[in-house]
């Protein structure tokens, strides 16, 4: 499997709002995300408690969905599993000053000394993995013991199962040539579908009930630092397999969790200030992420 990825970061951006027609390819289907984040990862256990043990779990976001037989919470039915609330984490994607596949709105008129500026790409904000550096359109944990095993792996799920890849569907919308080779590769990991999911890669909220008021605020996008933290511990002190959890274990990775205060929680505030107000400059970035701790990427 060969992919093209220099000046794309396709799979790690919401680059619906530049793109020539609509997509919505992850709403297909009878349930229905509370949230509108776009290729949000599903991380398996094993990686949030990677992102928990690195002090990042203020990096991870909760997908949950809306499901007519599922269990009540903030007058919203959400899918569950066994009454209890159904989910999978994901990397939060904060807006960030970005310009993938080289296009942008360009200007014809020129500089001031004469200079032809027509070709000059101009970048927008949108939906950003919170790993993803805007200038070099690289991961910064690319080579980490945190890299989630979905990334690491894309395309060859996708492939392996017979669905469209993010590279085919960035080759459609801008041209070039992304997905070099389109055969799955033979060692994947597991897929994690069906029940063998449970406790892997979906997980589930053990009590209903204290997820009133969460609920609301996800549906507004406006989850706090703790209602995230909950569903890092629900998924780490879930039993695999089942849907029981382990209080014991929750607790301790709620105060865990709770805890986390890494440069990527820090950087997404100050990304979701500045792009109310800002124009996109991604030469920011070393302020906004690197003075505060993002490692670095290796360029092209």
């Amino acid at each position: 499997m060969e992919v093209n990825c220099e000046g794309c970061a396709g799979c790690c951006i919401d680059w619906r709002a530049i793109a020539p027609e609509a997509s919505e390819h992850e709403r297909r289907g009878a349930r229905k995300p509370l949230d509108d984040a776009y290729n949000l990862v599903p991380l398996t256990r094993g990686d949030v408690r990677a992102f928990l043990d690195a002090g990042l779990a203020d990096a991870l976001t909760p997908r949950l969905w809306e499901d007519e037989s599922g269990v009540e919470v903030d007058g919203v039915e959400l899918a569950a599993i066994e009454g209890k609330p159904a989910f999978f984490l994901g990397l939060r994607k904060p807006p960030k000053p970005v310009a993938p596949f080289g296009v942008g709105d360009s200007d014809d008129s020129g500089d001031a000394d004469g200079s032809d500026d027509s070709d000059a790409v101009v970048p927008a904000w949108l939906p950003t993995c919170a790993f993803l550096d805007p200038e070099t359109l690289q991961c910064r944990i690319h080579d980490e013991e945190t890299y989630p095993t979905e990334c690491a792996e894309y395309p060859g799920h996708n492939l392996k199962l017979g669905q469209q890849t993010e590279c085919e569907r960035v080759e459609a919308a801008f041209g070039g040539d992304r997905l070099l080779d389109d055969e799955p590769p033979r060692a994947l990991s597991g897929l994690l579908l069906g029940p063998q999911a449970i406790g892997e890669k979906v997980f589930v909220y053990p009590d209903p009930d204290e997820l009133r008021g969460v609920v609301d605020r996800l549906l507004a996008d406006e989850s706090t630092d703790d209602d995230r933290a909950r569903f890092v511990a629900a998924a780490v002190a879930g039993r695999p397999g089942t849907t029981g959890t382990d209080r014991e274990a929750y607790d301790d990775a709620l105060v865990k969790a709770r805890a986390a205060d890494s440069w990527v929680g820090r950087a997404a505030a100050e990304w979701e200030a500045m792009a109310a107000d800002d124009e996109p400059d991604p030469a920011v970035t070393k302020r906004v992420e690197e003075e505060r701790g993002a490692p670095p990427t290796p360029g092209w």
